[in-house]
């Protein structure tokens, strides 16, 4: 295996680069530095495990197997070559190697793509495979090779649990973001009135509980040299759950969102914290008890949606919840600063866009209303 301390990555949602810093620091990871694309800090496996494990912004976390130069394909070969692959990857594990090449004189991603992989076939007599759950990322950038091992496999936003999704669906991963972005620390309760398959609700009530969001699923990390499936599984148990005295609050005009996000949030196991209901904009009313955080991700026009009626339908979610919501918070994902103004609440400094499905959104905050 490579030798610790080495450089772990923890790629981010483009946009959510700083809260992911922030959760990363606070979840105990030493030297945590923001870089382009995510943030990088220091570890040993253990740490690769636990990043896996326990982050909730991160989309997927990557080690650093090697850095060299290298200004044509036949000295990428060559390096490649000589790299200990034995010490790094099992032979008996089919894997896939992608490859991106940005102002370098290897232009040709496939085809450095094509030399790493005949290296670590020829090294080790691994299986190359398009369809293999371990991936070997290749990036060269300014003539710099930096070859990574994903350790996740698929993205972390998918916790395990969720089967159905409604339309534009917000990922777990950015959810997770935006909440923390909005000041949401497990201590108070939340309500998304436009709730689709239910990640906000979902997501603070596992925040809540200590429920930590890589439990129910595999990574591609079990896979490589040195795993200890012991070791995993007590690091998987050692946070046992809370139980929150709040409630996480979902509704949605659509019945079908609302058996999806019930459905999801039994399989996420905090069926007992949350509580979904059909229910309109119009009708909107707050839980009882002390006031919280109301975040939504309403249809914006760009993808679900045309933008002319739905600036009524902001309007109307604007004056419902200044109206009701006294002494609550708000926080609205939107690709369109002009429904975000529809709604006449009073925001707080925007925020840096994040890159969601190929469009940019914003979360507009207000202080408690």
């Amino acid at each position: 295996m490579i030798t610790p301390p080495f450089s772990i990555f923890a790629v981010s949602t483009p946009g959510l680069e700083l809260p992911l810093a922030e959760e990363i620091r606070a979840a105990g990871f030493a030297d945590a530095q923001l870089v382009d694309g995510g943030v990088e800090f220091a570890g040993n496996w253990n740490e690769v495990w636990r990043a896996n494990l326990v982050l909730r912004g991160a989309t997927r976390i990557l080690v650093r197997v090697a850095s060299f130069r290298a200004m044509h394909l036949a000295q990428l070969d060559k390096r490649a070559s000589k790299l200990e692959w034995e010490k790094i990857l099992r032979r008996d594990i089919a894997l896939h190697v992608e490859a991106s090449c940005r102002r370098s004189r290897i232009y040709h991603a496939g085809a450095a793509a094509q030399r790493v992989a005949n290296a670590i076939r020829d090294g080790l007599g691994t299986e190359i495979s398009e369809t293999a759950q371990l991936r070997i990322m290749v990036r060269i950038e300014d003539d710099l090779v930096t070859i990574s091992i994903d350790t996740t496999g698929e993205s972390l936003h998918k916790r395990g649990f969720k089967e159905g999704v409604a339309k534009a669906p917000m990922r777990e991963t950015m959810a997770a973001m935006f909440l923390r972005q909005c000041g949401f620390t497990g201590t108070e309760p939340i309500l998304d009135p436009m709730c689709g398959s239910g990640t906000f609700p979902i997501e603070a009530a596992e925040i809540a509980a200590g429920l930590l969001p890589g439990r129910q699923r595999a990574f591609a990390f079990e896979h490589l040299p040195g795993f200890d499936p012991a070791a995993w599984n007590r690091m998987r148990e050692t946070a046992p759950p809370r139980l929150p005295a709040i409630q996480f609050y979902g509704s949605d005009r659509d019945a079908g969102a609302i058996r999806m996000a019930t459905e999801n949030a039994g399989r996420a196991g905090v069926s007992t914290l949350t509580r979904f209901t059909q229910a309109s904009i119009e009708t909107l009313e707050p839980p009882q008890g002390e006031p919280g955080l109301v975040i939504v991700n309403p249809p914006y026009g760009t993808r679900v949606g045309s933008k002319g009626p739905l600036i009524g339908v902001h309007r109307t979610l604007g004056q419902v919840l200044r109206t009701r919501f006294s002494g609550w918070r708000v926080g609205v994902v939107t690709a369109d600063r002009q429904l975000a103004e529809a709604t006449g609440l009073a925001f707080e400094p925007m925020l840096p866009p994040v890159l969601h499905g190929g469009i940019r959104v914003a979360l507009y905050r207000t202080a408690p209303l």
